[in-house]
């Protein structure tokens, strides 16, 4: 499934896009604290990039950067949790959530987990990577990901969604990467630190299904940002 799972096919309903910008809307306003202007938080404009690419409304944005930097009455006071388990047939997931109230997250995680398992803290976490991961489009067709990823300082690169190309970087080395990256004939679309499984579970289709169906209601959940699976394929 790559370094992190989402729902392709959802994307396109309006329900879902609206999902799409409250998920980003958090993320700015976790990004803004380090400052509104984007020319100086490098961490905002990328998020900001990404808004801009699935059409997020300029009022939307403008508020969420104001409400993370402060500017705003009622400022943002959001909490990053991170639980881990299982989805059905023992894959290893690890849920990423942004909160306003974490009395109200963790139940709502479990009552998820029922048709897996979660577990406690480090419980799948050992059989993921913590790596940085960009996403970035080739300027040309002369782009070669191979020598990018080595210019730029990258530790591996695959192929990703729609044409892009999925560089994966060592924690601390996620902004230089971004930064050399564009000398080498790439744009960065996104860039984030994720989980990256060690040893992806290969399942049969009826088994895939059940388990993305699974990983859908997870996803689904307001609070859930990202989720990582180690699911092969």
């Amino acid at each position: 499934m790559g370094a992190q799972w989402k729902a392709r096919h959802k994307e396109v309903a309006a329900n879902a896009k609206g999902k799409i910008f409250g998920k980003l809307s958090k993320e700015i306003m976790v990004a803004a604290k380090g400052g509104a202007d984007p020319d100086l938080n490098s961490r905002l404009r990328l998020v900001i990039e990404q808004a801009k690419k699935v059409s997020m409304p300029k009022e939307t944005l403008e508020r969420a950067i104001k409400k993370g930097a402060g500017l705003l009455d009622g400022g943002a006071s959001l909490e990053r949790l991170t639980y881990e388990g299982f989805a059905p047939h023992k894959v290893p997931v690890i849920v990423e959530c942004l909160t306003d109230n974490a009395n109200r997250t963790y139940p709502n995680i479990r009552v998820l987990f029922r048709k897996g398992l979660l577990g406690a803290a480090g419980s799948v976490s050992w059989d993921f990577d913590h790596v940085g991961m960009i996403e970035a489009t080739p300027n040309s067709k002369d782009a070669d990901a191979e020598v990018a990823a080595i210019e730029a300082g990258a530790q591996d690169f695959e192929p990703a969604d729609e044409g892009t190309t999925l560089f994966i970087t060592d924690t601390t080395d996620l902004d230089a990467v971004c930064k050399a990256l564009p000398e080498q004939g790439y744009t960065v679309t996104s860039a984030q630190l994720g989980y990256r499984p060690k040893n992806p579970v290969t399942l049969s289709d009826a088994e895939r299904e059940e388990v993305e169906a699974f990983l859908e209601a997870v996803d689904a959940d307001d609070d859930v940002q990202n989720v990582y699976v180690g699911l092969a394929g």
